[in-house]
Parts: C-alpha cells; sequence; structure tokens
C-alpha cells in the first residue's frame, strides 16, 4: 500500500536547485521534495506521497491521523524494513520460501 502520510518538517535545505526537507513522520524521518508547496516553513505539517510533499496541513489533523496510522499499523507497513516484513512473513507461515528458492535439494516436477 502506499499512503499520503502527514509529517512535520525538521529543516529545509535547497539540493542542486530543488527545495527539499527532512521529514518527521510520527517517528521516521525521510528526505521529501517541496516543490510542490515551497512556501512551506519549518515546523509546519504537510501531507507527503512517494516523497513529495502535496499540500500543507494543520498540526490537529496531522496528529490525528499520525495517531490513527499509528494504531492500524499502517506506519510501520509504509516505512518498515521490507526485508524484516518478508521475514516475519516467512516466520509465521504466510507466504514462505518458494519452491525455485529452496535450498534443500529437493527439486519440483511438472507432471
Amino acid at each position: 500500500m502506499c499512503l499520503a502520510v502527514p509529517g512535520k518538517v525538521l529543516d529545509i535545505e535547497e539540493r542542486d536547485g530543488t527545495r527539499m526537507a527532512t521529514v518527521d513522520f510520527g517517528g521516521v524521518v525521510k528526505e521529501v521534495c517541496l516543490e510542490y508547496v515551497p512556501d512551506l516553513k519549518v515546523g509546519e505539517y504537510a501531507i507527503v506521497h512517494v516523497g513529495f510533499a502535496l499540500q500543507r496541513l494543520d498540526e490537529e489533523s496531522a496528529r490525528h491521523t499520525l495517531a490513527l496510522f499509528e494504531e492500524l499499523g499502517l506506519l510501520q507497513e509504509e516505512f518498515g524494513d521490507p526485508w524484516e516484513a518478508a521475514a516475519a512473513q516467512g516466520r509465521d507461515g504466510a507466504g514462505g520460501t518458494p519452491p525455485a528458492a529452496r535450498n534443500d535439494g529437493a527439486r519440483e516436477t511438472s507432471r
């Protein structure tokens, strides 16, 4: 899933002519492009999708949305380590390792 997530702007700088920010998404910090919201300031919140700030958001709405996302586990799903998630899925038995990737000497044959 790919969500638009509210985040708080921690700092802003220009890199190679592009306005970029460090943004905090409830404890997860990422780099975000501010070109679509050029007047965004440090301390303000924005809705961010695929690395681009799309719209300014008031603090109350941002905090409420982040709390809901956290409660539903969506922040971990959105920002978590994909390798860790795949390993956990394999341990839980959901998905597992495909037969072609197994290294147990077994060979799958079609009939």
